[in-house]
């Protein structure tokens, strides 16, 4: 099964040199499991547009979505085998990044 867990955060910081060290082991971790699929981190919201071109509207918002306190600031893409060993993967990520995090089934 495959899953997403996209990490929350509030804009107050990036990751800090020992966050990253934990991310990166975290993710060392995931791959050595096999349970790696794909790891980024994501601009600030500020730099995000909606664009809608439905019927050839040719829209664009120039902002993100949602006018929110928190906000996407990375996902991991990950392969586990049942839901619970992906809500296990997901707490590791939460406390390898000192953030939220949520946790989605993929189709």
């Amino acid at each position: 099964m495959k899953f997403l867990i996209s990490v929350i955060d509030d804009l107050s910081n990036s990751g800090t040199p020992a966050e990253m060290v934990a991310i990166d082991a975290f993710n060392d971790q995931l791959r050595a499991n096999g349970q790696w699929i794909f790891a980024w981190g994501m601009q600030a919201p500020e730099t995000a547009t909606v664009i809608d071109n439905r019927g050839g509207a040719n829209s664009e918002t120039g902002h993100p979505l949602f006018d929110s306190k928190e906000h996407y600031s990375g996902l991991w893409l990950i392969e586990a085998a049942d839901a619970a060993t992906a809500k296990k993967l997901a707490f590791d990520a939460s406390n390898a990044c000192n953030r939220k995090v949520e946790l989605r089934p993929l189709h």
